[in-house]
C-alpha cells in the first residue's frame, strides 16, 4: 500500500510539474511596435519578435503569435537574410525572407484575417525543422508583382500591337526600346505571357504560352504603348495578356524538414514562383488554402508565377480541401519525388548519384535507412530489389547545402545491371506520401490542373476542374527530363466535374485525363510503371475528343462516368480518340452520355 501511494503521489507530481511548466505563450504583434495598418516595415519587427519568443520557449510550451487584423508591409530592407535551397525554384542565394519560422514546436502563427505585402524579391513566409505547427488566417501578396498585366487596344497585322498597362506596374521603356517592369531592386524583362479573356477570365482558345516581343516600344499615351513588332492576330482588342519572365526565385510560402504542419485559411494571391512549396516534410494538412484572386472585382488576371502548391520529398500524409486555385502559371498540385542519376557505380555496394534538373539540387535526398529502388530510364523499368540506404554523404560539396552529388552505400549488394553507362535513377520510396486532393476548384490557369507521382493511396474527388487550359489530371513519372519520381499504383479518381479543359496545348495534356510517364524506349518495354489506377463516377463537360490517355497501365478501371458534349469551342486536339490507351494491360473502360 506505501508503494501504491509512493507511485500516485510521484504521478500526481508529475503532472503538476508538466501543468506548471508547459504553457500556452500568446504573443501579439502590436506588444513589439507594429501596429495594424501603419506603413512601418514589418520586417525587422518580425526579426526582433522572433528572436524574442525563442528566448522565452520552455520545451512543451504552446506559442500562439496573433496579429491584430489589418495590413502589414514587409520589406527587403532588415528581413531575415537566409541560404535556402528550394526544390524547384531558382537556386540563387542569399533569398530575403519576411517571416522566418525555424526550429519551432508547437507554434501557431494566427493572422486573424490580416493582408501581408510584400516589396522587392522575397520569400515571405517560411516555415524550416519544425514540428506541430499552425499557420493561419492571413494572405500574401506583392505590392508590385513581377508579372506585368497589360491589356491590347488596337492590333493591326501590319502596324502590331498597342497596349495599356495596368495601374500598378511601374514601367519604362529602355533605351534600347524594350518595354520592361521595375519594382523595389528589381526589373524584368518579359519575352513571354499568358493570354486571358477579358470578360471571363480564362485563357484565349489556343493560344498556349505566347512570345512577347515589344523591341522597338514607343509610349504614344501615358500608360499606352505601341509594340511594332508584335503581331499575333489571336490577341484581340480586349484581350489581357500577363506578360512573364523565366526566373521562379521564390515560393509564397516555404517549409522544409518539418512534421504535422497545417496550413488554414490562407490565400495567397502572387508569388514569384510556387504558392507554396514542401519539401521533406512529415504529414502537411492544407484546409482553405488557396492561391486566388480577391473576388470577382480584383483587376488582376494572374495569381503565382508557377504552381499553386507543389511537394518534393515529403512522406506521411499530405491533405489538400476545400482551396480555390485560379490564375496560375502552372498546376494547382504536383506531388512528386526526384530520381537522382547514377554518375558512378564505386563497388557492389555504393554509387554516386546526381541531382539533375537545373533547378531541384541543393538539399537532403535521403537518410540512412530508407528505403530505395532503381529505375531504366530508357524504359522506365524497375532493376534489382528494393534496398537500404547504409550511409549516405554529399560528394562534390562539404555540407548538403548546395550539394548536386551524394555518395550512397546500401545495406545489399546492387545489381550488376546498374551502373552509369546504362542510365539508371535511384528511387527514394521512404519520403513519398499518401495524397487526399478533395473539394477544390481549379480554374482558368495554365498548363495542367494537377498533377501524382506517389506509389501510395493518391484519392481525388469532389472537385470542379474548370477550363483549366491543359490536362486535368496529370499521372506522369519521368527519369528522363524532369527527373520526377514517380509510379503510382494506388490512385482513385472519383466525383469530379471537368468543365472544357484543353483549350490550349501544353506538356503531357494528351487528354482531360493523361496517364503519362515519359518512357523514351516504350516498344522494348516489358513490364509497366503505373498500376490500381480507378477513374470513376466523374463526369466530362467537353467541346473536344479525347477524355483518357494512358500509357504503360496494368490495371485500369474507368467505369460509371458521365460524358456531355458542347460547343462552347471548335474542336481541335491532335488525338481524335475519346480513350486512348498505349501499352495497356487489364483495362475496363465505360461511359455514359448524357
Amino acid at each position: 500500500m506505501r508503494t501504491l501511494l509512493l507511485y500516485s503521489l510521484a504521478i500526481l507530481f508529475s503532472v503538476l510539474t508538466v501543468s506548471v511548466t508547459a504553457a500556452e505563450r500568446v504573443y501579439d504583434i502590436s506588444q513589439f511596435g507594429l501596429k495594424a495598418n501603419s506603413k512601418k516595415n514589418a520586417s525587422p519587427v518580425m526579426q526582433k519578435a522572433l528572436a524574442k519568443i525563442k528566448s522565452e520557449y520552455k520545451d512543451g510550451d504552446h506559442i500562439v503569435l496573433r496579429f491584430p487584423k489589418g495590413r502589414y508591409h514587409f520589406h527587403e530592407a532588415g528581413a531575415a537574410v537566409r541560404e535556402y535551397y528550394i526544390s524547384n525554384h531558382d537556386q540563387d542565394n542569399p533569398k530575403k525572407v519576411g517571416i522566418a519560422l525555424e526550429d519551432m514546436k508547437n507554434l501557431t502563427l494566427d493572422g486573424q484575417g490580416s493582408e501581408f505585402i510584400f516589396y522587392g524579391r522575397m520569400i515571405p513566409v517560411s516555415l524550416l525543422r519544425s514540428a506541430d505547427c499552425v499557420l493561419k488566417n492571413f494572405s500574401v501578396d506583392f505590392a508590385a508583382p513581377h508579372i506585368a498585366q497589360v491589356k491590347v487596344i488596337e492590333n493591326s497585322s501590319s502596324e502590331g500591337i498597342t497596349f495599356e498597362v495596368a495601374p500598378w506596374v511601374n514601367y519604362r521603356i529602355a533605351k534600347d526600346s524594350v518595354f520592361e517592369s521595375y519594382g523595389e531592386g528589381w526589373k524584368m524583362r518579359h519575352p513571354w505571357g499568358i493570354a486571358f479573356e477579358g470578360k471571363t477570365k480564362r485563357l484565349v482558345y489556343n493560344t498556349s504560352d505566347i512570345a512577347c516581343p515589344t523591341k522597338g516600344a514607343t509610349e504614344v499615351a501615358p500608360r499606352r504603348v505601341h509594340a511594332p513588332n508584335w503581331k499575333d492576330a489571336r490577341l484581340v482588342p480586349g484581350t489581357v495578356i500577363a506578360m512573364r519572365g523565366y526566373g521562379r526565385p521564390t515560393p509564397g510560402v516555404f517549409l522544409s524538414h518539418n512534421a504535422n504542419t497545417s496550413l488554414l485559411n490562407i490565400r495567397v494571391h502572387y508569388a514569384e514562383g510556387m504558392g507554396l512549396l514542401a519539401q521533406l516534410c512529415d504529414n502537411i494538412t492544407l484546409d482553405g488554402f488557396s492561391v486566388c484572386l480577391k473576388g470577382d472585382e480584383d483587376p488582376r488576371y494572374f495569381t503565382t508565377q508557377a504552381d499553386a502548391t507543389h511537394f518534393s520529398g515529403c512522406k506521411g500524409k499530405i491533405v489538400s480541401r476545400n482551396g480555390l486555385y485560379e490564375g496560375m502559371m502552372d498546376d494547382a498540385i504536383n506531388v512528386h519525388g526526384t530520381y537522382l542519376k547514377v554518375v558512378k557505380r564505386v563497388d557492389d555496394r555504393t554509387l554516386i548519384g546526381r541531382y539533375m534538373h537545373g533547378q531541384a539540387w541543393g538539399f537532403d535526398w535521403g537518410f540512412q535507412g530508407d528505403s530505395v529502388q532503381f529505375v531504366r530510364s530508357e524504359t522506365m523499368e524497375l532493376v534489382g530489389g528494393k534496398n537500404r540506404i547504409a550511409s549516405i554523404r554529399p560528394h562534390d560539396k562539404e555540407t548538403v547545402d548546395g550539394a548536386r552529388e551524394f555518395v550512397i552505400s546500401f545495406n545489399e549488394s546492387i545489381d550488376p545491371a546498374i551502373s552509369e553507362q546504362s542510365g539508371f535513377g535511384i528511387e527514394n520510396l521512404t519520403w513519398t506520401p499518401e495524397v487526399l486532393f478533395a473539394d477544390n476548384t481549379i480554374r482558368n490557369n495554365r498548363a495542367r490542373g494537377t498533377l501524382f507521382s506517389t506509389p501510395r493511396e493518391t484519392i481525388v474527388e469532389n472537385n470542379l476542374f474548370d477550363h483549366t487550359s491543359g490536362t486535368a489530371i496529370l499521372l506522369c513519372g519521368d527519369c528522363n527530363g524532369w527527373y520526377e519520381t514517380g509510379a503510382c499504383h494506388n490512385v482513385t479518381i472519383r466525383n469530379n466535374r471537368f468543365v472544357n479543359a484543353l483549350t490550349n496545348m501544353f506538356q503531357f495534356t494528351n487528354a482531360v485525363i493523361s496517364i503519362y510517364p515519359e518512357i523514351p524506349n516504350l516498344k522494348d518495354q516489358q513490364k509497366y510503371f503505373h498500376s490500381g489506377i480507378v477513374i470513376e463516377n466523374n463526369e466530362f463537360e467537353t467541346f473536344d475528343a479525347p477524355i483518357l490517355y494512358a500509357k504503360s497501365v496494368d490495371g485500369l478501371i474507368f467505369r460509371n462516368n458521365k460524358l456531355k458534349m458542347n460547343t462552347e469551342y471548335k474542336p481541335f486536339h491532335w488525338n481524335k480518340d475519346r480513350i486512348l490507351l498505349e501499352r495497356v494491360n487489364n483495362a475496363r473502360i465505360s461511359f455514359d452520355l448524357f
